[in-house]
């Protein structure tokens, strides 16, 4: 097997993919920034909850994705701004509004990962790793 060259674009990608098959849950190998990027998805609704559990001496990180009542995921875009070959780093005036304020960017900053707009009121920018909507 590869070894994954971007680990940020393979989470979403499993968390795209697992809403496309209708999964209730995706694993991955876990990393504090996968951890990290899976509390924030959390704390913004866009997923129901997440664990690490441990299988065969493996972090695995367990994301439990979140559908409406109709059967429709709550996350209809999940896409990487920032790649290894084109890094995007923006100042905190600079922080772009994904749908006008309806979905979210998540940045690694300095105080470590947030959303735009807690990066927006803090007044620190950073690397925009994903937007969510």
């Amino acid at each position: 097997m590869a070894a994954i060259t971007d680990p940020i674009a393979d989470m979403l990608t499993r968390i795209r993919n697992g809403i496309g098959a209708r999964h209730a849950r995706v694993d991955m190998p876990a990393s504090r920034m996968r951890i990290e990027l899976a509390r924030i998805l959390k704390e913004e609704g866009y997923i129901s909850n997440y664990k690490v559990a441990e299988e065969e001496k493996k972090k695995i990180l367990r994301v439990f994705l979140r559908y409406s009542p109709e059967g429709v995921s709550v996350i209809s875009t999940l896409e990487r701004v920032s790649r290894p070959g084109r890094r995007v780093y923006v100042p905190a005036r600079k922080i772009p509004r994904v749908l006008g304020g309806m979905g979210i960017n998540i940045l690694t900053t300095p105080q470590g990962l947030m959303t735009g707009k807690n990066a927006r009121k803090a007044g620190i920018g950073g690397e925009v790793l994903c937007n969510v909507c």
